[in-house]
Parts: C-alpha cells; sequence; structure tokens
C-alpha cells in the first residue's frame, strides 16, 4: 500500500465551505455486480452549468483510507472501480484546478449482492420455556459465499406455540412441538423448537452493592425456584432497568447484559428486574455522582508556530536532566529537541534535518542514549530510519540511515530491548537489531500476509508486540514473551480482536490497577471529510476497551467517546488514562474498577485542557496528537502549537456548606 500517509497528503487540503464549482460523474448511483469494473466519465460545471474538464482528478474509496483490502478498487487516476464484495460504498472524486483550489463530491456505489443460496436458523439457548422471547440468529449465506446482515425476513411457525409480532420478535406462549421457518428470497431456513412449561415459581435476586457511583458495575445473581423451593438450573434470565434521576432535567440512563451486570450513567434511583417469563423480582439501587473531577493546569509551552508537529517522546537523559523529542508533520523533515528538566521553562535545544517531509514518529531507548526517529516523503524516496546519538541532548549526532525494506515510508517505530520495530509502507513492520547503533541488522519482520494488509502502529510491553492493523484490528504478537514461542527473529501472532469500522489506529494495553484484569485499549482515527492542513478539521471515532483476559475470547466491554472529536494517541497509568482527542484536547479519565459501558456518559473525565492557542501554526485550532504521563506531569503535544505540559492538582475539599448546620 502506498500509505495512509499518501493519501493524506494528496486530499489534506479539501475545502469544506460552499464552492462555486461542483463536481458532475456518472458515479452517481452506480450499481455493479460483483467481479464488473467500471471507468467513471467526470467533469466540472460551474453556477452558470458551464462545463468543463477537470486539470486533475483524483479518486479513492473513503473507507480505503483504512484499507487496501476494500470491497471495491479504485483506480486513484483514471477511476476505474473494481467490485469485489457486495454492499454501499463511497467514492470520492477530487478536481485539482490550476487556480490551486480543490473541490470534492462523494458518490454512492452499489455493488448488488448474489442470489441468496442458503439461511441458516440457530437457537442461542438451550430450553425454551413458556411467556419468554427466543434468541434466534439468522445467517443469509449467497451464492458467491458472503454473508449477508440486516435481512428483514418472512417468519411463519404452526400451532401457535410462538406468536411472532409485526418486527419479528419471537414469543413462546405455550408448550409443544413447532417448527419456526425464515423466508427470504425464496429461500427458507427452518429450525424445530420444543418449548416447555415454565417451571419457576419464585426468583431469588440479590447483588454485591447497592449503593453505586455512576460508572460502578453491580453484578447480580439470580436464582430460580419451584413452588417447593428447589433451585432449577440454567434458567435464561432476562435482565431490564427503570430509574429516575436526582437531577430533574436529566434522564435515567445505564446498561444492563444478560449476566446482570448493571451500570449507571446518571445518579438516581434505579430498579433491575431479573425476570423468566411473567416471574420476576426486582433490586433497587441508589446511584451517586462518581465525583472525580480535579483541575487541569497548562504549566509550559515549547511552542512550533511554523510548522505541524507531529508525536513526540519524554525521557531521562543520561545526565539524570529530563528531556523531550518532537517530530513535524508535511514539512521540511525537521526533529526538535527540548530541555524539559523544569516544565514550566521547557526549551528548545537543539535540532536534526533530514531528507524528509514527514518525521511523524520519534523514540528514545530505555537508557536515554539512542533516538531514532521514521521518515516519509524522502526526495531520494528512500526514507527508512534514522539513528541518532542523544547521549547529550544539546548536541545530538546522526549515527546512521537504515533504508532496506522501508523505503516505501516509516510512519511508526517502537525501541524495545535494543531492537527497533518500524513499520514499512504501512503494511508490515521490520525488526532490527541495534546493538550496534552504526550497523543496525535486520532479523525479522511481521506482517499478516492477507490481501489488503495495512498497519498503522505497534506498541511493546512484557515481550508482546501489539499490532495496530486498520480493518484487522489488533493482534498480540509474541517477540521475545514466550507465551507462544516467538523471539525478534521468530514474531508469532497469538491473539486478535478486530470491530466493524475498520479504522484502528493505536493500542496501548494495560493490567487494571483494581480488579487486575487485561484490557487492550483501541483507539479509532477518523475524518470524516478529509484533512486540511491550514483550517481546523473535524474528527470523530474513539477508543474501544477489550477485555483480553481470555486470550481466546477478548470482548468489547466499554468505550471512551467524546462527542464531536475523535481520538489519536494515549498513555495509562494505574487506573487514569490520559489521551489526545485531537480537537477536544487532552482528557484524563478515570479508568478505576470494572469497565461497562459509555465511560464519557459515567462522570469519569477527570479534566482536560485545550491545547491550542492564539500563537499556533493554526491560531486557536487544538489539534491534540498524543499524551505521555512523566515525573508527575502529563505532557502532551499538538500538531499546531507544538510541546507542552499540563499537571493534574490535588483534589480540593468541599467546605461549601461546612457551616450550614451551626447556629
Amino acid at each position: 500500500m502506498k500509505v495512509l500517509l499518501t493519501f493524506m497528503l494528496l486530499f489534506a487540503t479539501i475545502l469544506t465551505q460552499a464552492q462555486e464549482k461542483s463536481i458532475v460523474s456518472d458515479l452517481d448511483n452506480l450499481k455493479l455486480k460483483i467481479g464488473e469494473s467500471y471507468t467513471p466519465s467526470t467533469y466540472v460545471i460551474d453556477s452558470k452549468s458551464n462545463t468543463s474538464d477537470c486539470d486533475r482528478m483524483i479518486y479513492y474509496n473513503k473507507r480505503g483510507v483504512f484499507s487496501t483490502a476494500q470491497s471495491i478498487t479504485v483506480d486513484n487516476s483514471s477511476g476505474k472501480i473494481t467490485a469485489n464484495k457486495p454492499g454501499v460504498h463511497e467514492v470520492v472524486a477530487i478536481c485539482y484546478g490550476q487556480d490551486k483550489k480543490r473541490i470534492s463530491r462523494t458518490f454512492q456505489v452499489s455493488v448488488e449482492y448474489p442470489k441468496v443460496k442458503e439461511i441458516k436458523v440457530s437457537l442461542n439457548i438451550d430450553k425454551v420455556y413458556t411467556g419468554t422471547y427466543l434468541p434466534i440468529s439468522y445467517e443469509v449465506i449467497d451464492e458467491m459465499g458472503f454473508v449477508r446482515n440486516d435481512v428483514n425476513f418472512d417468519l411463519t411457525s404452526s400451532g401457535g406455540i410462538l406468536e411472532i409480532d409485526p418486527i419479528n420478535n419471537i414469543k413462546a406462549v405455550k408448550s409443544g412441538n413447532t417448527t419456526l421457518e425464515a423466508t427470504f428470497e425464496g429461500i427458507t431456513g427452518r429450525i424445530n423448537v420444543e418449548v416447555i412449561k415454565n417451571p419457576v415459581s419464585s426468583i431469588k435476586l440479590t447483588s454485591n452493592n447497592n449503593q453505586l457511583r455512576t460508572g460502578d458495575v453491580a453484578q447480580l445473581t439470580a436464582i430460580a425456584l419451584d413452588k417447593k423451593g428447589n433451585e432449577i438450573s440454567d434458567i435464561p434470565f432476562e435482565y431490564t432497568f427503570k430509574g429516575k434521576s436526582y437531577d430533574k432535567s436529566n434522564t435515567a440512563s445505564g446498561l444492563i447484559n444478560n449476566e446482570g451486570r448493571f451500570v449507571a450513567d446518571v445518579a438516581g434511583e434505579y430498579l433491575v428486574t431479573a425476570s423468566i417469563g411473567n416471574i420476576t423480582n426486582s433490586q433497587a439501587f441508589k446511584v451517586f455522582e462518581r465525583n472525580v473531577k480535579r483541575d487541569v493546569v497548562k504549566v509550559g509551552t515549547g511552542l512550533v508556530s511554523d510548522k505541524h508537529t507531529s508525536d513526540f517522546w519524554v525521557f531521562e537523559g543520561v545526565d539524570g536532566k529530563d528531556y523531550a523529542v518532537t517530530g513535524t508533520w508535511g514539512a521540511d523533515g525537521t526533529t526538535y529537541f527540548w530541555d524539559v528538566t523544569d516544565p514550566s521553562n521547557i526549551i528548545k535545544i537543539d535540532s536534526v534535518q533530514v531528507d524528509a517531509r514527514t518525521v511523524n514518529d520519534v523514540k528514545v531507548s530505555e537508557d536515554g542514549r539512542i533516538c531514532i526517529i521514521g521518515r516519509e516523503g524522502a526526495s531520494n524516496r528512500k526514507n527508512g530510519i534514522i539513528i541518532i546519538d542523544v547521549s547529550n541532548p544539546r548536541d545530538v549526532q546522526i549515527i546512521s540511515e537504515y533504508t532496506t525494506n522501508l523505503t516505501g515510508g516509516v510512519h511508526n517505530i517502537f525501541i524495545y530491548q535494543n531492537h527497533v520495530y518500524a513499520l514499512s509502507g504501512g503494511q508490515k513492520y521490520y525488526i532490527l537489531n541495534i546493538e550496534d547503533p552504526k550497523n543496525p541488522k535486520e532479523v525479522g519482520m511481521f506482517e499478516l500476509g492477507k490481501g489488503g494488509q495495512a498497519i498503522h502502529d505497534v506498541w511493546i510491553e512484557d515481550g508482546i508486540a501489539y499490532s495496530s492493523n486498520w480493518r484487522d484490528g489488533v493482534y498480540l504478537v509474541d517477540v521475545g514473551n514466550g507465551i507462544a514461542g516467538g523471539s525478534p527473529s521468530n514474531p508469532v501472532a497469538f491473539g486478535n480482536y478486530n470491530y466493524a469500522s475498520g479504522a484502528h489506529h493505536a493500542t496501548f494495553p494495560f493490567k487494571s490497577k483494581s480488579t487486575g484484569k487485561f484490557y487492550t485499549v483501541l483507539g479509532d482515527e477518523i475524518f470524516p471529510k478529509g484533512i486540511d492542513v491550514n483550517s481546523p478539521n473535524e474528527t470523530a471515532g474513539f477508543l474501544h476497551f477489550v477485555d483480553f483476559s481470555d486470550i481466546d475470547n477478548p470482548k468489547e466491554v466499554a468505550r471512551y467517546e467524546l462527542p464531536g472529536h475523535g481520538s489519536h494517541n494515549y498513555w495509562i497509568d494505574g487506573d487514569i488514562l490520559y489521551v489526545a482527542m485531537y480537537s477536544g484536547g487532552i482528557r484524563i479519565v478515570d479508568i478505576s474498577g470494572d469497565l461497562m459501558g459509555d465511560l464519557y456518559k459515567q462522570g469519569r473525565e477527570i479534566g482536560y485542557i485545550l491545547t491550542g492557542s492564539k500563537d499556533s501554526y493554526i491560531p486557536f485550532a487544538t489539534m491534540a496528537w498524543g499524551a505521555q504521563l512523566y515525573k508527575g506531569y502529563v505532557f502532551y503535544s499538538d500538531w499546531n502549537s507544538g510541546l507542552g505540559s499540563a499537571k493534574v492538582m490535588p483534589i480540593k475539599p468541599d467546605n461549601s456548606k461546612v457551616n450550614q448546620y451551626l447556629n
């Protein structure tokens, strides 16, 4: 893949304001069959209906920013589309005019589904009791093997045993045997269903905690009893809740799952109910505010106002003082070095300029002696990495460069135990031994080995590399941990989790200090309208919290989503998350205890700062890139303003009511 960065640079300055000219194309509402190709005819029309050809037209699949394995492939120059998988897809056409203005339009292209071949119907519980709803799963497989979702079936059954409502909810109303049939496009799938009379007479319901804060998870335990008081096992309870907010201007909300785990977003009184058919029991909860808010204050700034800043790293030098390094984006290949010993007085102390447009990522070795930067957009197209001696950060020296297999651009890197893990062209990463930094040696390589593989980042802890592979999600790779017999020369993947958006950009692993559970946090990166290098940008996406305690059965349990702002890089220390939410600034979030549901709605946000300023490259435009907790300070980089530091202040005691009962 010619990489995400290529797309970002080509389409970076799309204008979002109203335009006098617009794009017209026969891409509009185009329909294709799988395997078909089509080359569009596209032109420009002005407000007076005059038409003209475009000097330079670029096309791309909007989802293709995250992976080359697309349901449709698009030739960037000709716009030729090849349909690979069914569905509705978005193709963007951008015209670059002689006046240096850019206009764009997004078209919907439909790839038709083949004819249905088979419908599989399955029941997700062992026993069905009268008065309960059936959890049914359907799988529609077409003649080319594709699985279809969101199908509206015609459902029928015989004998009056099942009741089917207008939106296909199925309820068992009396005992007996019947056949449920699901029909779509003339194909029918069937399943035999036995309904048993409900044996439950009462339910005993208990909870591990009745007084909760917002965000605290309560575990309910339901026990079914028959008329004689005997316990009945394997009962598929259904859980529901209702509530009333203490705040009259708010509405109670929360989440409960099929395992009886309940969490409330809003302070108030809640009633959680377990039921089986018409037999129910309820448990009441009082839920109070989480009350974790603290002041977050800016401490110091290392301003970079003439170019965009990319990633950064803070480290302790060999002299015991504290330093930082920052990269630059879409500029002149400059890397800056800073003295941050006094976080309130960040001082630029040296710089290195290399042949590159972008130095996207920068890392420093554990001993504070070696810095490695990745190059993209080199004039000689060699790119690769630059190894720098930072033993004296005030006089840094380039030791060597390494370009073999890295000419496609190095977007991200990681240093771990004398090895560098360097991304190559956004598809794989090579592992280099740097014990002799003048002569790095390639010892291994990791790739998915599948069509359209794409990778954005790699992070390593305890001998496990967490590879962020866009649409393929996170891969856990043994590079020395021993769990799967891997090493730097023999990386072995042993775990994976992905999700629907395909925008998986960065991974951070952590073990909860308060519960001992092991999570990976998977962050999205989405620019709904592309990237404009000279104006504020719209961002989207959120953090997915995946419980990886069972490596073979990871479960996504929670999210942190800041409305209107997308995520980028982040850091976790203890049970606190420090996350750069692009235009939303740096957010500090309490992630203690069990995690479930929407962490933002639960009031877990401790505080935040907006990282833009009047002196930024784009004045007042916050675009927080990354965060790192270091010696009690929150350091961060901002795409528009450079390097900064902040401090989370101690909790202040609430003395507002201390005298209200005194005479």
